[in-house]
């Protein structure tokens, strides 16, 4: 009998095998690491830079939750800013830990309609704040890997300059995005059903300005952990680098994959119990804080409907 293979299956049988080579190698590289030291690292950080880092944590989820004031506006509806900013917060904060299913489509989908709104403009609030997030991480990582390429360890076999040309390429994407919102006279499309409709140029400028916004501050945390250890153009390139590697593997939160690539590409100029020490507190400040946070609002949502269905 013959079996035949579709590419989807071979592409989650192909990612399961890679995560769990990685998986491996983490769990290997683990039993190595002087966890006293780390935890020396850890504590050793001064109180004001842990304060520093945590206010630029608040301010990157601050920036994150304007995206769906962008889909509000791309929408049209009428449901109140702040309480857009908070459903795109708790969202966001469920998204890190938790993955995309769950935070950035799942919850977004059980909170708009719990006010009110119908599922095609959730889709394309959804489907709208994705694009506005990496829209901004393409320029960002195209404009940060052309003009500052970093020294990849010269055991990755790529140099600075084919880094460039990454970065000249994510470039092209960029202005690509931004002439087609801005000349195209097509202006709709129907993807699997659902319509999507160009953003306006002005629109679009809001998405770059509020995405790589979020991406400098979130970056700005660990080079604040770091403390100077290493410029901050490293971190941001380090940094973007981590969160692409993420996504790839599908692993929520990215964990073990971001302190992978920073070990990677940083251990050979910062000790390795230092860059995990201050990994660890930019777990605990811009993952797990936040998310303890978006949490107890969550409740706190629930309960106020709750209440408001039992007395309709």
């Amino acid at each position: 009998m013959r079996h035949h293979w579709s590419w989807p299956w071979v592409k989650r049988v192909v990612g399961i095998g890679f995560i769990l080579v990685v998986g491996f190698l983490l769990v290997r590289y683990a039993r190595t690491v002087d966890w006293a030291q780390v935890k020396t690292s850890v504590l050793e950080l001064p109180r004001e830079v842990l304060l520093k880092a945590l206010g630029l944590a608040a301010v990157s989820h601050l920036v994150y939750s304007l995206m769906d004031l962008v889909g509000r506006h791309y929408t049209g509806h009428a449901i109140a800013r702040r309480k857009v900013m908070l459903v795109s917060f708790v969202c966001y904060a469920f998204n890190l830990n938790l993955g995309s299913l769950v935070g950035g489509i799942g919850l977004r989908y059980r909170l708009y309609s719990r006010l009110g709104l119908r599922y095609g403009n959730i889709t394309r609030i959804i489907t709208l704040s994705l694009i506005t997030n990496w829209i901004g991480y393409i320029l960002l990582a195209g404009l940060v890997f052309t003009i500052a390429p970093l020294q990849l360890p010269p055991n990755w076999g790529v140099d600075s300059e084919e880094l460039r040309l990454v970065g000249v390429g994510l470039l092209a994407v960029a202005i690509v995005y931004l002439t087609l919102c801005g000349f195209s006279r097509v202006r709709s499309w129907t993807i699997r059903g659902h319509d999507v409709d160009l953003p306006t140029l002005r629109m679009a400028f809001a998405q770059l300005a509020i995405s790589c916004t979020h991406w400098m501050t979130m970056a700005a945390v660990p080079w604040m952990l770091l403390q100077g250890q290493v410029d901050y153009p490293t971190a941001l390139t380090v940094l973007l680098m981590a969160a692409i590697a993420g996504v790839m593997l599908h692993i929520p939160a990215g964990l073990g994959v971001t302190e992978a690539v920073f070990i990677a590409l940083l251990s050979h100029r910062i000790p390795e119990h230092q860059l995990l020490g201050a990994l660890l507190a930019y777990r605990a400040l811009f993952y797990l804080t936040p998310l303890v946070a978006g949490a107890l609002l969550y409740l706190k949502m629930e309960v106020r409907t709750r209440k408001r269905e039992v007395h309709a």
